[in-house]
C-alpha cells in the first residue's frame, strides 16, 4: 500500500481516536474494520489458522504492522550488546540493520517459515530498550543545554523507555523488582538478586513482551499471536492492559484460543473464528449488546458442539448424568429451571449461534402437561420422571445395575419397588397431592392477568381470578392422578409424579453398597466401561425427551 494512504490513516486516527485494521472476508478479500478501542481479540480453536491469520494481517501492510509470533525463544545472554537506537529498531522491526535486507520484512521472518519460524530477538529487544533510553536522555541533555544557553525554562527530565519498563514490571510483579545496571538485567526478590536470563518463563515473558511493545516505533498495529504463552492467568490481563495504556498510539490485535483472556479483557472488540478451510476464514463479531454471559458464549463457540442447558450446579449429578446421555452436546448447568428456560431462549435468539442446536432439559417436578407444552415451544423439554434422581431408580436401571453386581434382577427390583411404593409413596401421598395442588395454583397465579390502577380494580381482578381458578377441580385432578397411580401399582407412573429427591439415596444397600454412594457408584461404573455405558443409556432412552436428538 502507498505511504500517503497509511499517513492519511494515521492522521485520521489521531483526529478522532479511531483505529483501522483489516480482516479477510469470506472471499479472502481485505475487509476494513474500525474501532475506538486500542485492543481487538480474535479467538479461535486449535487448527483454526490463527498464526496464518496473523501473517495475513501483517502482509496487508508490512510497514504499519508489527507481529509478535507464537514461537518465541526466551533465552538470551547475560550481557546485552549495546547498539544505537536506529540499529536496534531495525533489528526488532525488520530482523536486520542491513538496508538491502529490510524490504518487506522478508529477512525477519524468512518467507519459507513465515508462520513457524522461532523468533530469536530477545537480545535485540533488550538492546533496543537500552538504546531508546540513551536516545531519550541524550535528547533531554541537548534540550537542557539549549534552554540554559537561551535562559529559557529548563525541561523536565523524560520518562524513558526503561522507566516505563520498570513501572510496568512493578504492576505485574509488585513483590519483586527489576534492576538494570549497564547492559545487564536482574530480578530482585528481597535480598536475592539473580540475572534476568535465569528468571522463570513467566518473568522472562513479561520482560520480553513489555520491552518489545515499548521499543516498537510509533503508531503501529501490534499483532500478538498467543499472548497467553508462559503467562499465568493472574498476571496476563494485568500485563496487556498496562501495555495498552503505555502504547495508546498502537492498536493491539491479540490472536488466541484462551477464552479466559478474551473474557477478562472486557474493553476489547472481539471476533470468533467460526470456520477455516486451510485457505479462507469465516468470522463472527461478538457484539456487546448480546444479553448473555460473554465467557459462556465464548465457551460454546469454542466447543463447536450443540448446546444442552440443564438444571443443577457444576458438580451436581445432572451434568454428570447428562454428559453420559448426551455425549455430543456441550452440557451447561444453569441451577434452576427458570435459568434453563431463559438461557435457552436467549441463546436461540442470538444470531451468532444460529448454526448451533440449542436445547434445554428440565425435571418434570409437579408441572402439568399444559405447562410442559408451553416450554416445548421454547425448545425446553422435560424428562419422564419427576426428578433427575428418579432416573437411577427406574426399573430398567435397577435391573441393569443388579446384573452388574451379580444379583438376581427380579428379587432386587421387587424389593426396591416395594420400598418406593409402599414405604415411601403410599405414606407420603397426601403430602405429594398437597404440594402438587399448591404448585399448580402458584403457576396459574404467576401467569394470571391480575391487574388494576387502584385498590378497587386490583381487588376485582383478584376475585375474578379466584373464581376462575376452580380450586376443587384442581384438587380432584391431582388427587386422581396420584391415587390412580397407587391403586394401579404402576411403578413407572409413580416415579413420574413422585417428587422426592432422596429416593435414589436410600436404595444402595439393596446392592451391597452405602446408600449415599449409589448414584456416584453408578456414574463411575458407566464412565469406566463403554459397554456398560451403552446399556445404561439404552435403559434410559424411553425416559428422555424424543425431541432432543442424541446422535
Amino acid at each position: 500500500m502507498g505511504v500517503k494512504f497509511y499517513k492519511s490513516i494515521l492522521m485520521q486516527r489521531a483526529k478522532d481516536m479511531k483505529f483501522k485494521y483489516w480482516l479477510p472476508d469470506e472471499n479472502n478479500e481485505r475487509q476494513e474494520h474500525e474501532t475506538d478501542k486500542n485492543a481487538v481479540i480474535i479467538v479461535g480453536a486449535n487448527g483454526s489458522g490463527k498464526s496464518k491469520l496473523g501473517a495475513w494481517i501483517e502482509q496487508q501492510s508490512m510497514d504499519l504492522v508489527h507481529r509478535i509470533g507464537a514461537q518465541r525463544n526466551l533465552n538470551f545472554k547475560e550481557n546485552i550488546p549495546l547498539r544505537n537506537y536506529s540499529q536496534s529498531e531495525d533489528l526488532v522491526f525488520y530482523g536486520t540493520d542491513n538496508p538491502d535486507s529490510k524490504a518487506n520484512k522478508g529477512y525477519r521472518w524468512d518467507w519459507g517459515k513465515y508462520t513457524t519460524k522461532m523468533m530469536d530477538d530477545f537480545e535485540a529487544v533488550l538492546s533496543a530498550i537500552l538504546a531508546l533510553k540513551n536516545e531519550e536522555n541524550d535528547a533531554f541533555v541537548s534540550e537542557y543545554k539549549k534552554s540554559k544557553e537561551s535562559n529559557h525554562n529548563m525541561p523536565d527530565p523524560p520518562t524513558t523507555a526503561v522507566d516505563k519498563l520498570l513501572a510496568i514490571w512493578d504492576c505485574v510483579f509488585p513483590q519483586r523488582k527489576l534492576y538494570i545496571c549497564d547492559s545487564k538485567f536482574y530480578a530482585v526478590l528481597g535480598d536475592q538478586k539473580y540475572p534476568a536470563n535465569q528468571m522463570s518463563d513467566g518473568e522472562r515473558s513479561v520482560l520480553y513482551f513489555a520491552s518489545q511493545v515499548l521499543c516498537v516505533p510509533k503508531d503501529k498495529i501490534l499483532i500478538i499471536d498467543e499472548p497467553e504463552i508462559h503467562l499465568h492467568k493472574s498476571i496476563m490481563n494485568t500485563l496487556w492492559t498496562t501495555l495498552e495504556q503505555y502504547r495508546k498510539d498502537c492498536l493491539f490485535i491479540y490472536i488466541t484460543h484462551d477464552i479466559n483472556f478474551a473474557t477478562l479483557h472486557e474493553h476489547a472488540d472481539k471476533f470468533w473464528i467460526k470456520q477455516y478451510n486451510g485457505v479462507k476464514w469465516v468470522f463472527k463479531k461478538i457484539e456487546k449488546d448480546i444479553n448473555l454471559p460473554e465467557n459462556l458464549l465464548l465457551d460454546i463457540l469454542g466447543s463447536r458442539k450443540s448446546v444442552l442447558f440443564v438444571e443443577g450446579g457444576k458438580f451436581s449429578c445432572d451434568i454428570r448424568l447428562y454428559s453420559i446421555l448426551y455425549p455430543n452436546y456441550y452440557i451447561i448447568p444453569c441451577g434452576s429451571c427458570e435459568q434453563v428456560i431463559s438461557r435457552t431462549k436467549a441463546f436461540r435468539e442470538t444470531n451468532i449461534l444460529h448454526h448451533f442446536e440449542v436445547y434445554g432439559i428440565i425435571d418434570r417436578d409437579f408441572r402439568s402437561e399444559h405447562e410442559l407444552e408451553i416450554y416445548k415451544a421454547k425448545n425446553v423439554y422435560a424428562i419422564n420422571v419427576a426428578e433427575i434422581e428418579n432416573l437411577f431408580i427406574t426399573e430398567e436401571v435397577v435391573r441393569f445395575i443388579a446384573s452388574c453386581f451379580g444379583k438376581n434382577e427380579n428379587d432386587i427390583f421387587s424389593e426396591i419397588k416395594n420400598y418406593i411404593v409402599k414405604e415411601r409413596f403410599e405414606k407420603q401421598i397426601d403430602s405429594q397431592i398437597s404440594k402438587s395442588v399448591l404448585y399448580e395454583i402458584k403457576y396459574r397465579l404467576s401467569n394470571s392477568a391480575i391487574d388494576g390502577r387502584n385498590k378497587e380494580e386490583i381487588n376485582s381482578s383478584l376475585k375474578n381470578f379466584i373464581s376462575s381458578l376452580k380450586y376443587e377441580d384442581i384438587w380432584k385432578e391431582q388427587n386422581d392422578k396420584f391415587q390412580n397411580a397407587l391403586s394401579d401399582d404402576n411403578y413407572k407412573d409413580i416415579i413420574k409424579i413422585f417428587n422426592e429427591k432422596n429416593l435414589s439415596s436410600a436404595i444402595g444397600h439393596y446392592f451391597g453398597i452405602k446408600n449415599k454412594e449409589y448414584i456416584a457408584t453408578v456414574i463411575s461404573m458407566m464412565s469406566a466401561n463403554e459397554v456398560n455405558k451403552k446399556k445404561f443409556v439404552s435403559a434410559l432412552t424411553s425416559y428422555l425427551p424424543t425431541e432432543i436428538p442424541r446422535n
